[in-house]
């Protein structure tokens, strides 16, 4: 047991890593498990960190691997916590999961693995890689439905090359099914969801501990104020849950829904409609782009984009930025709820590309909202 591990997998007491283990395991290669905690309880909820400690340890010793914690709290908010209360303070919706993918998983675990001697880690993420050219690519997980892709865009050469993805050529219900064959204590244990790391909890909730709320207006797109929010930074582009607007006298019972956010005047606009114009964008401007190949693939290229998690791709155009630190996506058809903060992933087939954080678009109030005429 004391053997120094050739590759480090990440077990955080889910059924996918817990499989990843598994088949590392049985492939004969010395391996450890590592668990990470990266978030010190705030009260503010239930992130079930120590059940899924226990869990990590008991799927360890049933493969019969060496188990190691590590607390990464620290590393976690400085690196990821930090930026994430920047951007929804600045009235973004960013996406933890990327970042917590670069700044943590593929970073601070794989300098604790190559300190425990490994030269590789491993992770349950959905996804693949392959070599062409002596380059490494980010391939698409074989399950569609899992493909994890989307949120590592962002790893480079030297991640990809020292890192496994043991469970990216095989769809769930056979993971399942492996974890269950193998007597794992994970096997029918539910997916994880809620925020990196932070896990499931009242949104707005948590968010008010760190970010204060403050009240003010919900107006529609021709500035009739129709309702009251409670924090501009609380909504996102499209949503239209928690918006509390009731009957308004000379509009129809229509289903409102958030078209733009004036952080500075602490006004959310609203218009009503899932298909509402102001809700579509036919082109946007994304910064900081990371290409996992280590350069951009080309000053112009057609591909494919998503806006989000399990968007189906959209056929496009990239164009590089002269200064190649922003780049600008015009999609072949108008696409609804472009949101800045989030990012956009770009694809050539399997392939990932890499991608950028969505800073802008050309949704109508936006437009307005920047000086533009809608």
């Amino acid at each position: 047991m004391s053997m120094t591990p050739q590759i480090v997998v990440g077990v955080s007491g889910g059924v996918d890593s817990s499989v990843a283990a598994l088949l590392l395991a049985q492939s004969g290669a010395p391996i450890a498990g590592l668990f990470m905690n990266n978030w010190a309880e705030d009260g503010s909820g239930d992130c079930r960190a120590e059940d899924d400690r226990r869990d990590a340890v008991a799927v360890c010793g049933r493969i019969g691997i060496p188990f190691h914690h590590r607390d990464f709290s620290r590393e976690y908010w400085d690196d990821v916590f930090t930026r994430f209360l920047d951007e929804y303070r600045a009235g973004r919706t960013p996406n933890p999961d990327v970042l917590c993918n670069r700044e943590i998983k593929f970073k601070s675990f794989l300098n604790a693995a190559h300190a425990l001697g490994a030269e590789a880690i491993a992770t349950g993420h959905y996804a693949r890689t392959a070599k062409t050219g002596g380059l490494w690519q980010l391939l698409r997980g074989r399950d569609a439905d899992k493909d994890q892709s989307y949120f590592l865009h962002q790893l480079g050469q030297q991640q990809l090359a020292a890192t496994r993805f043991p469970i990216g050529d095989l769809e769930k219900p056979l993971v399942r099914q492996i974890a269950t064959e193998a007597g794992l204590p994970t096997a029918t244990k539910k997916d994880s969801t809620g925020i990196c790391f932070i896990g499931e909890r009242n949104f707005r909730e948590f968010l008010g501990r760190y970010l204060p709320a403050q009240a003010g207006e919900i107006r529609s797109i021709d500035g009739t104020v129709v309702g009251q929010h409670s924090g501009v930074f609380y909504y996102t582009m499209g949503q239209r849950e928690g918006l509390q607007i009731g009957g308004v006298r000379g509009r129809e019972a229509t289903p409102w829904y958030v078209v733009g956010k004036d952080v500075a005047n602490n006004i959310l606009y609203v218009d009503q409609g899932t298909d509402s114009p102001y809700l579509y964008s036919r082109w946007l401007r994304a910064s900081a782009p990371a290409w996992v190949s280590g350069s951009p693939p080309g000053r112009v290229l057609d591909c494919t984009a998503k806006v989000r998690y399990r968007q189906h791709d959209v056929p496009c155009r990239l164009r590089v930025l002269d200064d190649e630190d922003a780049i600008e996506v015009a999609f072949a058809e108008p696409q609804r709820a472009v949101t800045s903060g989030q990012s956009v992933v770009l694809y050539r087939g399997e392939v990932c590309l890499g991608g950028a954080t969505i800073e802008t678009s050309d949704a109508p109030m936006e437009r307005r909202l920047q000086g533009y005429a809608a």
